[in-house]
């Protein structure tokens, strides 16, 4: 009986982790689309997306895809990036509900917003 016992055991585990090692990462796949997008690509002159909602406390990532360098600015003067190359990244973490407009200093037409539910 006791051999039986062990011999299910040794069975088992292996077959439970390679359970857990197979669920896991479509678990974590799911996660990750749910997540709403935090990043703003900016690319010919224009936001993308133009208006970007997230929840309070969010970090929303600019990244300048164009061949120019740009600056972010909000229209409050509550955040400002430096110049942005190409690939370059500008982050900024959202604390309080409200809409957020912002443009691009150097290119003032190019503009954008973040709203914080």
């Amino acid at each position: 009986m006791k051999k039986l016992y062990v011999a299910g055991l040794v069975l088992a585990i292996p077959m439970t982790i390679a359970l857990l090692m197979l669920l896991t990462p479509a678990h974590a796949k799911s996660e990750e689309a749910k997540a709403p997008s935090t990043e703003i690509k900016l690319d010919n002159f224009t936001f993308g997306p133009a208006t970007l909602t997230v929840p309070v406390n969010s970090t929303v990532t600019w990244v300048n895809k164009d061949d120019i360098p740009h600056v972010i600015a909000s229209n409050d003067g509550l955040f400002k990036s430096k110049a942005l190359d190409t690939d370059d990244k500008f982050s900024y973490t959202f604390t309080k509900a409200g809409t957020y407009p912002y443009y691009c200093s150097i290119h003032p037409k190019m503009q954008g917003k973040v709203v914080v539910q």
